[in-house]
């Protein structure tokens, strides 16, 4: 199955030409204790930070949480952490036929753009971004904030370092403007397609920024959203390990899967490619369909460092 495709119109909630069917929708469960962070007059005014690593990132994993903390009243800000470049989307999107075939949302599955496919990929970062803030509106977040940091995750071990420390800085500093504010990254150790192979190392930085301003003290109320695994497991084994299960109400999952469309809409007018379909469908697709998310605290036993 595959996600529904637009052209032309911004996504709103399910598409009238939906070939998807949710499956076994059930009530929000028991909030996991903390997870909204502050509370009473508080929460009314410190927000909850969530922090997507790339572009769709928010929309496969986080979605449901954002809306929850919205439903609680917390004011939310969706922070984008990396420009998000990317030289193989350049590269399916240069090419025709289409890697994705049938399920390519472009006219007649072609597109044959001609984006750079090296270095800063401009126009995919463009076109991401595009996605990622059409991905935002679906989901009513209160702000929105691109930190507009290069992806140097997979560079040197000294460009990865440095990275992380980019990372803390600019944590820190909403740390500091926000105070009270509970602060949710991506479950770095955990997220890649393949639980036998290393992590996604900018996942894995996000989640290393959190725990070093943890471990001194600048962060207190985090919590951790795994992405990944709509992809490396099977449905009846994605809760593995989780300290909270997420079960998304229905509303809140006709919101995120608007935010999810958002990946999935041809309109070059407004920018948009489906940059983000042709980068994850499984995992676009999976979440699609999967109303649940999966929370963790950090490990006692957390090890800092890329692809550890």
């Amino acid at each position: 199955m595959t996600v529904p495709h637009h052209r032309g119109t911004a996504p709103t909630g399910p598409s009238r030409r939906s070939v998807l069917a949710a499956a076994g929708l059930t009530a929000a469960g028991m909030a996991f204790q903390g997870s909204l962070g502050a509370s009473g007059a508080a929460a009314a005014t410190a927000p909850a930070i969530f922090y997507s690593p790339h572009q769709d990132d928010e929309a496969i994993g986080m979605a449901g949480s954002i809306l929850e903390h919205k439903a609680a009243g917390r004011p939310v800000y969706l922070v984008l952490v990396s420009k998000g470049e990317n030289g193989g989307i350049a590269e399916y999107l240069n090419r025709t036929p289409c890697v994705l075939g049938d399920k390519c949302s472009a006219p007649g599955h072609y597109h044959e753009l001609g984006w750079q496919e090296t270095g800063a990929t401009p126009e995919v970062v463009s076109a991401r971004t595009s996605e990622f803030n059409l991905s935002a509106k679906a989901l009513g977040v209160d702000k929105v904030i691109n930190f507009k940091l290069a992806d140097s995750a997979y560079g040197t071990d000294s460009e990865y370092d440095a990275f992380v420390k980019q990372i803390m800085g600019k944590v820190r500093a909403l740390a500091a403007k926000y105070p009270g504010a509970s602060h949710k990254f991506t479950a770095g150790w955990l997220d890649t397609t393949d639980p036998a192979r290393p992590t996604n190392a900018t996942h894995k930085a996000c989640s290393d920024a959190a725990y070093w301003l943890i471990k001194n003290g600048e962060l207190k109320d985090v919590r951790f959203n795994h992405i990944y695994t709509y992809e490396a497991f099977s449905r009846d084994q994605r809760d593995r390990g989780a300290d909270h299960v997420l079960h998304i109400p229905s509303s809140h999952m006709a919101k995120k899967r608007a935010s999810i469309l958002a990946y999935n809409t041809w309109d070059p007018k407004r920018n948009l490619y489906t940059a983000g379909y042709h980068s994850v469908p499984t995992m676009l697709e999976e979440a699609y369909n999967d109303p649940r998310e999966f929370v963790y605290a950090l490990p006692s036993r957390y090890k800092p460092g890329r692809g550890k």
